[in-house]
């Protein structure tokens, strides 16, 4: 009951605040949040909006398996949002853009322009459908199973309270509901590490202790190249995950693009960078404490680090209030995440596909659409209900930001016209391609692929549009 009266006042303060932010929104606040937002606002709420609720489950439980050697790839985040602040964000705010992927109409032509949107929209929902989907399946177990609700009236009622706060305002609503929802997870974290300390018996110099003299508080790998973990594999593909999935991601972007200026919108962009290191360090932190738990009380930990510290709050060990924080730092982290996709989703739809972006039937009627189509896939994959079905899912989605990659690096990098008929049959080709390529490679060298895939799927579409480039030079319009 606790649970629910928590999950229901933390509703009512973000209804509160769509209705403050909402007033008299046009499709400018919703698309672009009438270039007003205050950087810092945007900074601290996109910190959260970073984090997925799969994020909070998974990377405590990272350190039965790498240790803390995710904050290699973390390192890397920093310098690749200084490539995304410098490089990228001066040519979308010189060029006015509401959404990133009309760059690649004015510089590559309108199929590029539509094949960028279109494997954006294709990544984005199927993505972020299997990340709320885990999330639902969590709360089903935590909160609705005892009440009797079904799976499907807990997606439902999920999606539609998404779609009650965000259809009027957008993402001039979300960047204050970020804000706040960032507060609420990094709270929940913040008190459940103190718990799971206390339960210990450590104070802050012994929880410090622990974990810095724990096995798992190994960072650095350089002395085996061929580990996944190996340094500079983790440091580059950290700089290049932001890259792609951020710097060319409308959803992580859009929010970006309602600062003030091109100023403003780099300092939000450096600010937050900087802060996924320490977030991840505290997550990693809370993961060495819950395995050095399991080990005191004799528990078997979990074969999948995901279930660390689901374990423990389930189990009701550590007491109700880890139990309500636990739900509601999941809650925080899936909705900032899922509440921004379909706003981004939206925004690509009617801009670049509909090419309608005055029309305000057209946007809220594309945004309720699109949270009916959110909730089918979600249906659809507990449906399937196969773990390895879904992982296959979310692996195909990381596939798709390579062509976005090699399309971006085409326009930026060379000063050639490609040939436009053939960009989707070369943006569908380079992750066949790579997938072929990592199978070989694989069954070869027993080498495995991590991260570094996205690379090479980019590799493969900038080189294939090198090959159908045409004669004739770009004439840079952008400066």
């Amino acid at each position: 009951m606790w649970i629910v009266l928590t999950v229901l006042a933390y509703f009512a303060v973000l209804f509160a605040l769509s209705r403050i932010t909402a007033r008299r929104a046009t499709n400018n606040a919703f698309y672009r949040g009438e270039r007003r937002s205050p950087w810092y606002m945007v900074a601290f709420g996109m910190v959260g909006a970073s984090v997925s609720g799969v994020t909070v489950v998974s990377v405590p439980g990272m350190v039965t398996k790498i240790d803390m050697t995710y904050l290699q790839t973390c390192l890397g985040f920093i310098l690749g949002y200084f490539a995304v602040a410098f490089v990228l964000l001066p040519l979308y705010y010189r060029l006015g853009l509401t959404t990133i992927y009309g760059y690649l109409g004015q510089r590559l032509g309108r199929r590029s322009y539509l094949t960028g949107s279109a494997f954006f929209l294709l990544s984005k929902m199927t993505g972020a459908a299997v990340r709320f989907y885990v999330v639902c399946i969590i709360l089903q177990h935590f909160v609705f199973d005892r009440l009797g609700v079904p799976f499907w009236a807990t997606v439902v009622t999920m999606v539609a309270l998404i779609w009650l706060y965000t259809h009027r305002g957008g993402i001039k609503t979300l960047v204050w509901t970020d804000a706040f929802q960032t507060v609420c997870l990094f709270t929940a974290l913040v008190l459940i590490l103190v718990q799971v300390a206390r339960t210990l018996g450590f104070g802050v110099e012994e929880t410090v202790s622990a974990v810095a003299n724990s096995g798992m508080s190994r960072v650095f790998v350089f002395d085996d190249t061929f580990s996944k973990q190996y340094f500079w594999k983790q440091f580059l593909s950290g700089i290049f995950i932001v890259i792609v999935m951020t710097g060319l991601d409308q959803d992580m972007m859009q929010k970006n693009l309602t600062c003030k200026s091109l100023r403003e919108a780099r300092k939000d962009m450096c600010t937050y960078g900087f802060a996924f290191v320490p977030a991840n360090l505290l997550l990693l932190s809370l993961g060495v404490l819950l395995v050095l738990l399991a080990r005191r009380d004799g528990v078997t930990l979990p074969a999948s680090g995901d279930d660390l510290l689901p374990m423990f709050a389930a189990s009701g060990e550590l007491g109700l209030p880890v139990v309500i924080l636990f739900t509601i730092g999941i809650v925080a982290a899936s909705f900032s995440s899922a509440d921004s996709a379909l706003t981004a989703l939206t925004t690509c739809f009617c801009v670049d596909i509909c090419g309608r972006e005055r029309d305000e039937r057209l946007r809220r009627r594309a945004h309720l659409g699109l949270c009916v189509l959110f909730v089918v896939f979600i249906l659809l994959f507990r449906l399937v209900n196969s773990t390895s079905v879904i992982d296959a899912i979310y692996t195909l989605c990381s596939y798709t930001y390579g062509p976005l990659l090699g399309l971006f690096a085409f326009g930026l990098f060379t000063r050639r016209k490609v040939n436009d008929r053939a960009v989707p049959w070369i943006a569908v080709a380079a992750p066949v391609l790579c997938f072929v390529t990592e199978q070989a490679v694989l069954a070869l060298t027993g080498y495995h692929f991590g991260y570094e895939l996205l690379m090479l799927n980019g590799l493969l579409t900038f080189l294939g549009l090198l090959a159908f480039r045409t004669g004739a030079r770009h004439l840079p319009t952008d400066g």
